[in-house]
């Protein structure tokens, strides 16, 4: 995404920008401090840090992303887990907590999909009554933590490699003494329960839906949403018989798949748990609560009626279960070569577990999925599941492969009934097959070796529907993952609207979720640039402000009307001039010396201090530096936040260092050989 690029003050980083979100950690920290100090409010830097580590190392990884799953995350979990300090340090967690997320409120950063400040409030004051609880509890620590404390104890010093070598000798010889009943309880609980690792997720992109009407009418439409209703009418208030196996008697079964349209009716079976499909809508029914069995009857449970009597709510039920029917979907267990193979495919096994990860996979595709190409990664899931080694060679292997591959077809079958996903023909999208070439191939080797030539031929397709995609978006944020919606932003504020936009949208979803923003507004978008101006952080300001213009057909005549702009004027001139609007011999004298305090301002963001220092240095040499900083500080540049924290942070020390230099004595004279001019004098 063009906007959210590494020199942009950010709110959200992938796990391998460590440096990047350290900066970015150490610029609001600051500000935020400074914020809260000119408030007469009290914020520890250490809580500070924390609450931004907790989210940065969370699923979705936005900083600025808050309700109060997240603030109990923070307050009852991460910190009696993870952090070590002083206990007066650690009781001001909820006042720390509560001072960032007004800060983040108050200049735009918060991301508004998550909780307004009101509830973020409310939600402070209520985790915090739990709060001393669970910092007292010693079993909510780590066991990283539970070693940290007990070294502490011992005054080992945990930045010195060498007392932590010999701390661990002296545990390891018994030296040392600690709470042991509490080590064995914490390491039961790793095993038993294991810690809470919340592994980052992929970003997904933004995606466009219906309305709730359009999905509403679209699950009243599906086969299976009319045969669950169907066979619930069926059963009727009075239930149905079943055999002494728990199955619907033949005859019974034969009338229900007529009637359900299963096809089923007039196969030459000798029981009904033979007609699968029959035996699916059943289970499936049981598991979304619609029938239970009683004494030796299948009867309709009397709570599910407004279920049954709303087609969303009830497409909604069937969905969720339908991860937990692998044996009903799967095709039943056959000795295709021995006895040996008399067992339910490996799908089945883990259905619960791999088809929410299939149909993550799918989500947002911009075009149907090959089913060959599902089939491989799901088979490569399969052998980490059941330890497989690949390279071995077992005849068995083949119709593993073979049993996976059918059961995911089936599954899909169902899931097409279902309205999830749509099931076509043709040749799979050169996307697809894109990845399996060079050096840097997204499958093993082999595996790309069977599916080039597959996807160069005509086979299967699979498409997410509109219906499958929403249910699968409710699935993911429910997860703790972000899973943007275009139109979800409408009633944002502006500023917090256009971070989320420069971050996480692509530029053509950007531009359709401001068009429905500024029409919602009568086409006004000064609050969009008001928000821009308001900014404090230059370069999340420049974002927001190609965001607006990337959006706009006229955006290149919006940044020609905004080079005089008392606060936007830098950043339209760096734009102007970067996509060749503007020639540097057509920047003033005025605008020049603004466009490198911009710079110094940007730098200062994203680098800090030194970096500004050495560029400055590079620029205008030793003797030059201090010039330089002070023709930026009165150039007048409309950014107050910035300049400041240039007046302090750079051109404050340079001063000094200048000062130390000139103060300096120069050496006494006589001093190392010169002649003082006193003492003994010497004849010529």
């Amino acid at each position: 995404m063009a906007r959210a690029a590494e020199h942009v003050m950010r709110t959200h980083f992938e796990p391998d920008e460590a440096e990047e979100f350290e900066a970015a950690k150490e610029l609001l920290i600051r500000r935020c401090l400074a914020w809260a100090d000119e408030r007469g409010e009290r914020a520890e830097e250490m809580m500070l840090s924390e609450a931004l580590d907790s989210r940065h190392n969370s699923r979705d990884g936005r900083l600025a992303y808050w309700g109060p799953d997240q603030v109990e995350v923070f307050l009852l979990e991460w910190i009696p887990r993870h952090v070590i300090a002083r206990q007066d340090v650690l009781d001001t967690g909820p006042e720390s907590l509560l001072v960032l997320l007004r800060y983040l409120a108050a200049f735009g950063l918060r991301d508004p999909r998550g909780a307004d400040l009101a509830e973020l409030e409310t939600a402070v004051a209520a985790t915090a009554a739990k709060y001393p609880a669970a910092l007292a509890d010693p079993l909510r620590q780590s066991i990283g933590k539970f070693w940290a404390r007990t070294a502490l104890d011992n005054g080992v010093d945990l930045t010195d490699p060498r007392s932590l070598n010999r701390f661990q000798r002296d545990v390891d010889a018994g030296r040392v003494s600690y709470e042991s009943d509490v080590l064995d309880s914490l390491i039961k609980a790793r095993f038993l329960e294991p810690e809470p690792e919340e592994e980052r997720a992929y970003a997904q992109p933004p995606v466009r839906l219906p309305d709730a009407a359009g999905l509403s009418e679209a699950a009243a439409r599906t086969t299976v949403v009319r045969q669950l209703t169907a066979l619930a009418d069926w059963v009727g208030k009075d239930g149905r018989p079943l055999t002494a196996t728990g199955n619907l008697r033949l005859a019974d079964a034969r009338t229900l798949a007529e009637l359900l349209g299963t096809g089923e009716q007039n196969l030459k079976v000798r029981s009904s748990a033979e007609m699968r499909r029959v035996g699916l809508l059943v289970a499936w029914a049981k598991k979304a609560r619609l029938l239970r069995v009683s004494k030796g009857r299948l009867l309709r449970v009397a709570r599910a009626a407004p279920v049954l009597a709303d087609p969303h709510t009830l497409w909604r039920r069937a969905f969720e279960t339908f991860f937990e029917l692998g044996s009903a979907i799967g095709a039943p267990a056959s000795g295709w070569v021995d006895v040996s193979m008399l067992v339910e495919s490996m799908l089945v096994e883990t259905f619960d577990e791999v088809l929410p990860d299939v149909l993550n996979a799918m989500y947002g595709m911009p075009t149907p999925m090959p089913l060959v190409r599902l089939q491989e990664t799901v088979w490569l899931a399969c052998q980490e599941y059941f330890m497989i080694d690949p390279a071995e060679e077992d005849r068995r292997h083949e119709i593993w492969r073979q049993q996976v591959n059918r059961d995911l077809s089936l599954a899909f079958e169902v899931l097409a009934d279902l309205g999830v996903v749509e099931l076509g023909e043709g040749v799979a999208d050169e996307l697809y097959s894109s990845d399996l070439r060079g050096t840097d191939q997204a499958l093993p080797p082999e595996a790309c070796a069977r599916l080039l030539p597959r996807l160069a031929e005509p086979g299967p397709l699979v498409l997410l529907s509109p219906l499958g995609t929403s249910a699968v978006r409710e699935r993911m944020i429910a997860a703790g993952r972000d899973a943007p919606l275009v139109g979800e932003l409408v009633d944002a504020p502006p500023a917090e609207l256009l971070g989320v936009l420069a971050q996480h949208y692509t530029r053509e979803s950007a531009a359709a979720e401001l068009e429905g923003w500024i029409a919602a507004r009568g086409g006004d978008i000064e609050p969009l640039l008001d928000a821009a101006r308001a900014c404090p952080y230059r370069t999340r300001a420049a974002a927001m402000l190609a965001t607006i213009v990337e959006a706009r057909a006229d955006g290149l005549s919006l940044l020609g009307r905004l080079r005089h702009d008392p606060l936007l004027g830098p950043i339209a001139v760096t734009a102007l001039l970067d996509v060749g609007r503007l020639r540097p011999e057509d920047v003033t004298t005025e605008e020049q010396l603004s466009l490198v305090a911009e710079s110094l301002i940007s730098l200062l963001e994203l680098d800090g201090p030194e970096a500004v220092m050495e560029q400055i240095t590079e620029a205008a040499g030793k003797d030059g530096a201090l010039e330089m900083v002070e023709a930026v500080l009165s150039s007048g540049h409309p950014a107050t936040v910035g300049m400041e924290e240039l007046r302090t942070l750079v051109a404050e020390p340079m001063r000094a260092r200048f000062h130390r230099l000139r103060l300096v004595r120069a050496p006494a004279p006589g001093s190392r050989g010169r002649h003082s001019g006193h003492g003994r004098k010497h004849k010529r």
